[in-house]
Formats: C-alpha cells, sequence, structure tokens
C-alpha cells in the first residue's frame, strides 16, 4: 500500500532522442573531417578520350602508375602515395604485389602534357616487374566530336 501523501509516478514512455541527434551530428562532422583525406593521389590532367569503362572486380585495388607532367612517377600502392617513386622501387613494389595476386589489373595514368616516352617508359617497366596486360586511364570528352 501506497503512504497518504505519495504518489505512484506514471511511467513514461517516450524515448529521448537528443543524444542520438548529438551523437549522429559528432559522427557527421567526423565523417566531413576525414573524408577529403580518403581520396590520396597525384594530380594528373589526364588525355580525353572516347572508351568504355573497364570492368574489374571490386574487391580487388588495382595498381596505378601515375606520371605528372614531370615525367616523375607515382605509385597509388605504398606507404605515400604522394610522393613520386624511382624506376627500382617502382618495379620492386609492382613485382612484390603481382607475385601475390596474378591477375591484378594494372593502369597507367599519364598527364597529356607529359611525353610519350615516358609513358612508354612505365608501360615497359611495368612489363618487366610482370604485369601480363597494362590499360591506360582516360577522362571521358566533355563535348564530343564523334558519333557513337
Amino acid at each position: 500500500m501506497l503512504k497518504p501523501g505519495k504518489r505512484r509516478r506514471k511511467i513514461m514512455s517516450e524515448i529521448n532522442v537528443v543524444p542520438y541527434i548529438d551523437v549522429m551530428l559528432v559522427l557527421l562532422v567526423i565523417f566531413m573531417v576525414t573524408a577529403p583525406m580518403l581520396s590520396q593521389g597525384v594530380n594528373v590532367d589526364l588525355p580525353q578520350a572516347e572508351a568504355k569503362p573497364l570492368k574489374s572486380e571490386p574487391e580487388q585495388e588495382p595498381i596505378i602508375v601515375s606520371v605528372d607532367k614531370e615525367g616523375r612517377y607515382f605509385l597509388n600502392i605504398g606507404e605515400k602515395p604522394e610522393e613520386s617513386v624511382g624506376e627500382d622501387y617502382l618495379m620492386s613494389r609492382v613485382a612484390a604485389k603481382l607475385r601475390g595476386q596474378k591477375n591484378l589489373p594494372v593502369y597507367v595514368k599519364g598527364d597529356k602534357n607529359v611525353s610519350y616516352g615516358h609513358v612508354v617508359a612505365v608501360m615497359v617497366l611495368l612489363q618487366t616487374a610482370g604485369a601480363p596486360t597494362v590499360g591506360l586511364i582516360t577522362e571521358t570528352p566533355q563535348n564530343s566530336r564523334h558519333p557513337k
């Protein structure tokens, strides 16, 4: 029995969502800050060409070698993909990665202002390292002059 003057409290059946909103906003800020850091790479002005996108396995990250307009090589695998690498380092890293995964796609991303010889040289290096095929990455032209 209840003592006189004491009332039984009514059970509250509402959910307080304010803490959930606070957590969501904190996560949103974290994702907004870290998202630009996730896309690393080298700024390369790609040549434009009409080509169909290549199909690749979603769980396999391809090996991409970028050649900037000065002819420096950048490799997307390794500790620092934004730093240029030498020919020996490039060949050893690609060869080691291809030993682990034989059918890993290998691509060259060459700046449109780089000498054609630099692109051919990196393709030869990749073949020497054990890449069976090497693809070229291009951008789709904005105003196509060719009929589809």
